[in-house]
């Protein structure tokens, strides 16, 4: 009922204090509550489930993973918390920003009223959660992923590569992370898969990649408190999409999950400016490195967090693209730029777009120490000769507190501009998308300029299938049929249809009898094997390989019709 925190504090695996978690919540005056406060969540003894901290009930040695001093003084409980965490030993006597502790360090009344208004509106949120996503998930996530959801923070940007494709950088901040120990070593992997749909309609690209983490027991403590996030990107054209990507902890066997539309904007006449991503600081980045980063905008890797909590200490990094200016217009345009709160006038500032060196990435930087915390709408208006062209907005919340944990970012880096790899890509997607003859174009170029690369050939074997060029695919395929060559299934099965197709069903047979020893048998694997058996008139193999298949896979229609006529023939 009360939605996302604003900003979440973790202490996990801290020296003398049992895991706990900080919940910082503002604007929720219309339910009765502070204009800023805090929920705590430790786990006794660190085990088992996290419990709501209520520093009357509790007190400071509640969070103390050594306490000996007496149980009722909370003034030494409080001293000794301090010296390990001031922030922990803050919210342990006092959930509002502000608000001291009574006589000898004991905790307010208020901090104990507070919990009792949110209590009962808080404790059916995680179930609920866990309840949708199973449903959503059931079908593509293992069992005994299904019952450890983990929410997150998520972010989406589209960005331009100047003179290449768009990309969808996107960034997934789990609530928190599980590791493994061995050796003095903590680690996980992280499987990441990602699936580009159309609206309500088939899927036009999917992705799998990971994310291997790694610690030693100093980086273990350090990170313990800051949130983990994993920042990827991936070109995308032009078009509306369905984005989802499925992250599993392949350690902890927990999953998150990123879901949200995306709009990748044509090429074409006109002006053009991406969403604003505000952040925390900007960077230079390395202009040796080439590799395509996420979120870096020209020559400034830009750092943020998806919640977008800022601090008065923070400087807001506002970063975004425009296109489709002549030079004349560059000259000529300013970008105005304005942030909003509820009742109040907006401050309002300007510059030249000629001012920004990076073009057509504009990055615009601003001290918020003269701002008062509250809920912000950030808008960037592009005028020309003093007219309004484009605008661009996103929100940010300004915090209370005087800081916040930043996260440490996993990064998935991709290949310089222009590699091959993004032929490839959107050979793929436009495949995906049914532009057979791009597909074939794109994907044949790829090949040139990568022979060998096995996505490659199995994307063009598929265009070469589907518009009945089948003279094509065995030249493509055949090359990694050979015996030292790593066994590909959808090779397999694109060189026995095509042996199929052009009558050589002993081909056919010995090479989908490899798949099904490579891979395993399954349903399109026996189909094709029947095939290949009736075409060389061994009608009662063909009939059992079906029956099989069949046995695996009930819902075959066209199988069960040629099953049915030739037990008729008998």
């Amino acid at each position: 009922i009360l939605g996302e925190p604003n900003d979440v504090t973790r202490f996990d695996s801290k020296p003398g204090v049992y895991n706990t978690e900080i919940w910082f919540y503002q604007d929720k005056a219309a339910a009765g509550l502070p204009a800023g406060f805090n929920l705590v969540f430790f786990q006794e003894g660190n085990q088992g489930d996290y419990k709501l901290y209520s520093p009357a009930k509790d007190g400071p040695m509640a969070l103390l993973a050594a306490y000996m001093g007496d149980a009722v003084d909370y003034q030494a409980a409080y001293d000794q918390l301090r010296e390990i965490d001031p922030q922990l030993a803050d919210v342990s006597v006092s959930l509002i920003p502000g608000e001291s502790g009574g006589m000898s360090g004991r905790p307010s009344l208020a901090s104990d009223l507070l919990i009792q208004r949110v209590e009962n509106s808080a404790r059916d949120l995680v179930e609920s959660k866990y309840a949708s996503k199973f449903l959503q998930y059931k079908d593509v996530v293992e069992v005994e992923y299904t019952a450890n959801y983990l929410d997150s923070e998520t972010a989406v940007k589209v960005v331009r590569d100047p003179g290449g494709p768009y990309f969808v950088h996107y960034a997934v901040e789990p609530r928190k992370l599980s590791v493994g120990e061995y050796g003095g070593k903590y680690s996980t992997t992280f499987r990441i898969n990602g699936t580009v749909s159309v609206p309500d309609g088939p899927a036009v690209y999917q992705f799998e990649k990971t994310a291997n983490v790694s610690m030693t027991e100093a980086e273990m403590r350090q990170r313990s408190s800051s949130p983990f996030d994993i920042h990827d990107l991936f070109p995308l054209l032009p078009g509306t999409y369905r984005v989802s990507v499925l992250v599993k902890n392949e350690v902890s066997k927990e999953f998150t999950s990123l879901e949200q539309t995306v709009v990748v904007p044509p090429d074409g006449p006109g002006v053009q400016m991406t969403v604003p991503l505000l952040g925390y600081r900007g960077q230079k980045a390395d202009p040796g490195k080439r590799l395509l980063k996420p979120f870096q905008y020209g020559s400034t890797q830009v750092y943020f967090q998806p919640n977008r909590v800022l601090t008065r200490n923070d400087s807001l990094v506002a970063a975004f693209q425009v296109f489709g200016l002549s030079d004349a217009q560059r000259e000529a345009a300013e970008i105005r730029y304005s942030l909003t709160r509820e009742g109040s006038p907006p401050v309002s500032w300007s510059r030249p777009l000629a001012a920004y060196p990076d073009l057509p990435n504009v990055v615009e930087e601003r001290l918020l120490k003269d701002l008062p915390p509250a809920h912000y709408l950030f808008r960037a208006i592009l005028a020309v000769e003093g007219r309004e062209v484009i605008a661009g907005t996103e929100e940010f919340d300004l915090t209370h507190a005087e800081a916040v944990p930043r996260p440490w970012i996993f990064v998935k880096l991709m290949p310089p501009s222009g590699d091959p790899i993004y032929d490839r890509i959107l050979g793929t997607q436009l495949l995906g998308l049914g532009r057979l003859a791009e597909a074939k174009a794109l994907l044949e170029r790829a090949s040139r300029r990568a022979p060998g690369e096995v996505d490659t050939v199995v994307a063009l074997a598929g265009v070469y299938e589907t518009l009945g060029e089948d003279s094509l695919v065995l030249p493509l395929v055949e090359p990694f049929l050979a015996p030292d060559h790593k066994p590909v299934y959808e090779i397999f099965l694109a060189a026995g249809r095509a042996y199929l197709k052009t009558g050589r069903f002993k081909t056919a047979l010995d090479t989908l009898d490899r798949a099904a020893s490579s891979f395993g048998v399954n349903a399109p694997v026996l189909n094709l094997i029947g095939e290949a058996y009736l075409g060389l008139g061994k009608t009662a193999e063909a009939v059992a390989v079906w029956e099989k298949s069949v046995g695996i896979n009930p819902d075959q229609p066209e199988i069960k019709k040629k099953l049915a006529a030739l037990k008729e023939k008998k």
